[in-house]
């Protein structure tokens, strides 16, 4: 790829450019402009208007969370045109709690719309870094659940992708009859579509996209590609038409930032293309990467708090000897005696059994009726329901997690002419006059 910058030019030689091509800190020239200099230089209000044409088309086949989700996805599309000056390649994670969110018409978009896209449901991490090249090519995987659908699985591959969110972080590999150590390049952005979240080390380095299925109300455009193509490709030419001169003054420019550390680094390039358009969409830029950004926070804090309550219920169930079941109250009572665990500050009042209900109800852990000593019924939990979260989440646990207590044999059970053994005095139930065995709230 041809670019007006001998510095940007130089850095697309992955492993031998400079490690920052706009040069503040490495002495290459004077402190970096943080924008054109001048409307002229911006193109006189093409750019804003090109990105109100983009966003629009945008929206007319896809219906995304939010304005500043629109925004963010509008100026993802046209920074995967000026790759070759960047030094962070932003990851757009497109993820939703079902089928039918709308995900995979998000990537169908993004395929006429980016820089030489590469689409794909499944790929080796082999293939991936030989394919990248020196010219950053523009990555769609859908159903990126069925790569990382297990902790653990796929290491290589996600070690890539996070690799390639920075400049000048290649995979060595011998090659050759030579056995020469070779670099490949991976620096390129990538747009992974996924039910469910996709790994935490690569959402850390991605524009999130949290989609939803749509209202009743909300209506889009069929997406028919012999009709939605060429219209999509021409913004396509446009954009490229658009910054292909601006390279150069694209890969010197740092603009200044609402957020920092690693959450700059990725929304960096965003600004940037908001920077070089001018009219609203520097202030609405900024505005979507701090709602965004504040947003993920939040859902990290969630996830984080809602792990450490699998760990302290893993731990209360060892300190009770891993009974078959326990009743909601002695774990909330368990769980609120603990000094160091945040569940006496929970909520207004303090954790309890409606707070515990919901917080485990996104791991589809549901309380049940129980019998327990003395032939007290109450609600409980029901230890099996949390093997599959604690393998999930917490792998380390399951590990070393002992086994349940047997003490009693209860007389029925429906799978194998007797119930799972019960510690002394506790045994599952079903509601009156239901079958033995715990039995899940509807």
């Amino acid at each position: 790829m041809v670019t007006d910058n001998p510095v940007a030019g130089a850095a697309q030689q992955e492993g031998t450019g400079p490690v920052d091509a706009r040069g503040r800190e490495h002495g290459t020239g004077s402190r970096p402009p943080r924008g054109p200099a001048d409307r002229g230089e911006r193109g006189s209000g093409e750019g804003a208007e090109l990105l109100d044409e983009l966003r629009a088309a945008i929206g007319k086949y896809v219906v995304l969370p939010s304005d500043e989700a629109l925004a963010a996805v509008t100026l993802w599309v046209a920074a995967t045109h000026i790759q070759s000056v960047l030094q962070h390649a932003p990851r757009l994670a497109v993820v939703g709690p079902t089928k039918g969110c709308g995900k995979s018409r998000v990537l169908d978009v993004l395929h006429e719309t980016v820089h030489q896209p590469i689409m794909t449901v499944n790929m080796s991490t082999a293939v991936l870094f030989r394919i990248i090249g020196k010219n950053p090519r523009t990555i769609l995987v859908d159903e990126a659940d069925t790569i990382f659908s297990k902790a653990g699985d796929n290491e290589e591959l996600r070690g890539l992708l996070n690799a390639g969110h920075q400049r000048n972080r290649p995979a060595w590999r011998i090659s050759g009859p030579e056995h020469k150590p070779t670099p490949y390049p991976t620096f390129a952005m990538a747009a992974l579509a996924s039910i469910g979240d996709l790994p935490d080390t690569i959402t850390d380095r991605a524009v999130v996209l949290r989609m939803q299925k749509r209202k009743p109300g909300e209506k889009v455009t069929p997406f028919r590609s012999r009709y939605a193509t060429p219209e999509l490709n021409a913004l396509r030419d446009k954009l490229a038409a658009w910054l292909g001169p601006l390279r150069g003054t694209a890969g010197r420019m740092a603009p200044t930032m609402p957020v920092e550390d690693r959450a700059a680094d990725t929304w960096e390039p965003l600004v940037i293309i908001a920077d070089l358009a001018g009219g609203h969409w520097p202030a609405s830029a900024r505005a979507a990467c701090l709602a965004m950004t504040r947003f993920e926070a939040v859902q990290d804090e969630q996830t984080n708090l809602k792990t450490r309550l699998l760990r302290d219920i893993h731990r209360v169930f060892e300190a009770h000897g891993n009974p078959e079941a326990l009743s909601s109250l002695d774990l909330v009572t368990a769980l609120l005696q603990d000094p160091d665990a945040p569940w006496a500050e929970h909520s207004t009042n303090g954790l309890n059994a409606y707070h515990l209900g919901r917080m485990l109800r996104d791991f589809d852990i549901r309380p049940a009726n129980y019998r327990f000593d003395k032939g007290r019924q109450a609600k409980g939990y029901a230890r099996n329901r949390f093997l599959d979260s604690w393998a999930r989440h917490c792998p380390d646990l399951t590990e070393t997690a002992p086994a349940p207590a047997h003490d009693d044999t209860p007389a029925h059970s429906p799978a194998q002419g007797k119930p799972p053994a019960a510690p002394a005095g506790q045994l599952p139930i079903g509601p009156p006059g239901g079958p033995a065995g715990p039995k899940r709230a509807r």
